[in-house]
């Protein structure tokens, strides 16, 4: 154990940098670390990067932990396929291969082939597929690629029969989907080009755009957006009768507008379904004159409704699912709707008929998230993927007439899960609201307040964390560790009502969450404070930022991944004022200046208080949360911290947010940061039968 280790941080240098809020000065000694180009700045990673694994290196149990991830990783695993012309195409990968890899196999029968290999892209295996899309006739597939995990796509066009590319090239599309009209062309969107880093500059007028095949992309049509009224996020897709193409506009992470064009009419023309941008809404088909919308008016826990184009107003919208109780979700395939409702955070599906008919329940294999039911309406059956904590991401092929599932794709994982368990507990957060929890480990395990103890979390922007199998968290279950998730509010678990309890001024609640999950798994005698440690990436880097700085006797390790750690300045790196939504900005008022400032995790570190052991990790081309936040937090956090628990920092280079990472990097951070905590509990790494 190293808890009494004393390192030499490397001597971070300070500027006379201050900003004014409110009469408020604010200082930012660390501000020259937002410049991701400056020499300054490489060195200063790479010095960080030489102590953290330096620091690292010496960990007995660093390279058992990695070979243990390396062969519980190394099983198959496959995506539900989905069929495109005379072919079905899924995702492989075979178990260690860094991208996973496009098969196709004949509908009709025969041999499955590869179809496109993102591991030839690139020798580090950091160049990976995005979004993919094809023609309807199977003939044409777009796929955009990124390089080093960058949010920026470059767009490529392959012809499905001879797997030549064709010449036309996409540069610089971001936050896209790609939209096929018929084999001439397709629908994407791009940001106007940034001032500035293109890793770190502010993107704020999103823009979508019509490709015609054969033609200069510079002269791609303009289909919606301008300048004088920007909006951050645009989207476009075809329904799957191409006839009416849904423009999806917004400028936060919560709620559209929403627009659309008859490409069936001579001169198409954009016409508003929803102008305000306070409700979200989703086009899902289009059949005979009407839009079938799942949307949130009315309705927080959501509702689809069925909209005629010959009259669009709110009022005049029928309900096909009503709202209820449970969060929905709807997909269609095979001519139904598939109702997937959120019961405490696991499953639960319904078959509809087009007029809202509940056809039946669909059994599932267990208690745990099912995810898929989609595929085109003359399917004759869907696919559907389920999964837990500690089962992995099993197929299975659903047909709507007998609503019999049958096995498509079990993976063979060397990890026995008959010997462990999940269970769904509820707490009291410091309000009194219930809170629901799943807890998994070991069976038997000896409620003694001794057992390493991983607490998870995430709690923003709606997003609902459900039951889901992670090879690398066995790793921490087989050495005898607890794995806890709870679904704090700021996460869409029990709908927008849910989401808004930990949003703005409210967003303390999400925080006081996280500590009432912790104290009461310290209660209930599944760990102490000094087996405990706390993980969260993105807004999960932010939840663990202002825990450890709130109640940082509360845990032994900190593990901020990614994260949201300067509240003050976020909205002002690439797409991050769409998060205003959820956080507020210091320029809204004085007050929501005062309450970002009062929890952010950059602004509440303190001059000799002594923090718990912490690991930030990041990445050099993270530019959806810029690696400015942890570079900051890291130098304050060296800089104020007076005890001798590490404070470390690991910067992975060609890497991004997360997506598309290679399978070796994502093994070797994993084992890093297992070995870092399992030592600073003093907990030996074996794995325990």
């Amino acid at each position: 154990m190293r808890k009494n280790v004393e390192l030499t941080y490397p001597k971070t240098k300070r500027v006379d940098v201050q900003d004014t809020y409110f009469g408020t000065v604010v200082y930012d000694p660390y501000r020259w670390l937002e410049d991701d180009y400056s020499e300054e700045t490489k060195e200063w990673v790479e010095a960080q990067n030489a102590l953290t694994f330096g620091f690292l290196d010496q960990l007995s149990d660093r390279k058992e932990i990695q070979r243990y991830l390396e062969k519980v990783w190394n099983y198959e695993k496959r995506t539900a396929p989905s069929r495109h012309g005379d072919f079905l195409y899924f995702f492989k990968n075979d178990g260690l291969q860094n991208q996973s890899v496009l098969y196709r196999k004949p509908v009709a029968g025969g041999a499955e082939e590869v179809f496109l290999d993102p591991n030839t892209l690139s020798e580090d295996g950091s160049t990976s597929l995005g979004s993919i899309a094809f023609t309807a006739d199977g003939s044409l597939m777009a796929y955009a690629v990124s390089v080093a995990g960058s949010d920026w796509r470059d767009i490529y066009i392959m012809d499905t029969d001879s797997k030549e590319l064709l010449p036309d090239v996409i540069r610089d599309a971001k936050f896209t989907g790609i939209a096929w009209k018929g084999n001439e062309g397709f629908f994407y969107s791009r940001y106007s080009t940034p001032e500035g880093s293109k890793l770190s500059a502010k993107t704020d007028n999103h823009l979508l755009y019509y490709h015609q095949l054969g033609t200069d992309p510079a002269a791609d049509a303009l289909i919606f957006g301008r300048a004088d009224n920007p909006r951050r996020y645009v989207g476009g897709y075809l329904t799957e009768d191409e006839r009416i193409l849904v423009i999806s506009a917004a400028n936060t992470t919560t709620g559209n507008a929403l627009y659309y064009m008859d490409l069936a009419e001579p001169n198409p023309s954009v016409r508003t379904l929803v102008e305000e941008m306070d409700e979200t809404h989703n086009v899902l088909m289009h059949a005979d004159g009407y839009l079938y919308v799942l949307t949130n008016h009315k309705a927080p826990n959501n509702r689809l409704v069925r909209v005629s184009l010959r009259d669009k107003e709110k009022a005049a919208w029928q309900d096909v699912i009503p709202e209820r109780s449970e969060v929905l979700s709807v997909s269609t395939g095979a001519g139904k709707f598939f109702a997937q409702y959120l019961k405490d955070a696991l499953s639960y599906v319904e078959q509809v008929s087009y007029t809202g008919t509940v056809e039946r329940v669909i059994e599932l294999p267990g208690v745990g998230s099912a995810s898929g039911f989609s595929a085109k309406e003359d399917a004759e059956q869907v696919y559907y993927t389920y999964t837990n904590y500690v089962q992995p991401p099993t197929v299975f092929a659903y047909d709507p007439g007998t609503g019999k599932s049958e096995l498509h794709f079990m993976p063979e994982v060397a990890f026995d899960s008959k010997f462990f368990e999940s269970k769904q507990v509820f707490y009291t957060s410091k309000d009194g609201t219930k809170i629901p929890m799943v807890i998994t480990h070991k069976k038997g395990l000896n409620l003694d307040g001794n057992n390493p103890t991983m607490l998870y979390g995430y709690g923003g922007f709606g997003v609902s964390l459900t039951p889901s199998f992670s090879v690398g968290t066995t790793a921490w279950l087989a050495n005898g560790g607890v794995y806890a998730v709870p679904n704090i509010r700021g996460g869409g678990e029990y709908g927008d009502n849910w989401h808004l309890a930990g949003t703005k001024l409210k967003k303390q609640n999400v925080f006081d969450d996280f500590i009432a999950a912790a104290e009461y798994l310290i209660e209930e005698g599944y760990t102490r404070p000094e087996r405990l440690a706390l993980r969260g990436g993105s807004n999960g880097g932010l939840l663990v930022g202002a825990v450890m700085t709130q109640r940082p006797d509360l845990m032994q390790v900190a593990l901020p991944a990614v994260g949201v750690l300067d509240m003050l300045r976020y909205h002002t790196f690439t797409a991050g004022a769409g998060w205003a939504y959820d956080y507020g900005t210091v320029e809204d008022s004085e007050e929501m200046f005062r309450y970002l400032k009062g929890y952010s995790p950059l602004h509440q570190l303190v001059t000799g208080k002594e923090y718990p052991a912490t690991l930030v990790t990041t990445a050099d081309h993270d530019d959806r949360v810029v690696p400015a936040h942890s570079f900051k937090f890291a130098a304050t956090l060296q800089e104020k911290h007076k005890g001798n628990a590490p404070v470390l920092i690991r910067i992975e280079t060609n890497a991004g947010h997360g997506a598309g990472k290679p399978t070796a990097k994502t093994i070797a951070e994993l084992a890093d940061i297992y070995a870092f905590t399992f030592d600073q509990m003093g907990v030996p790494f074996k794995v325990r039968k």
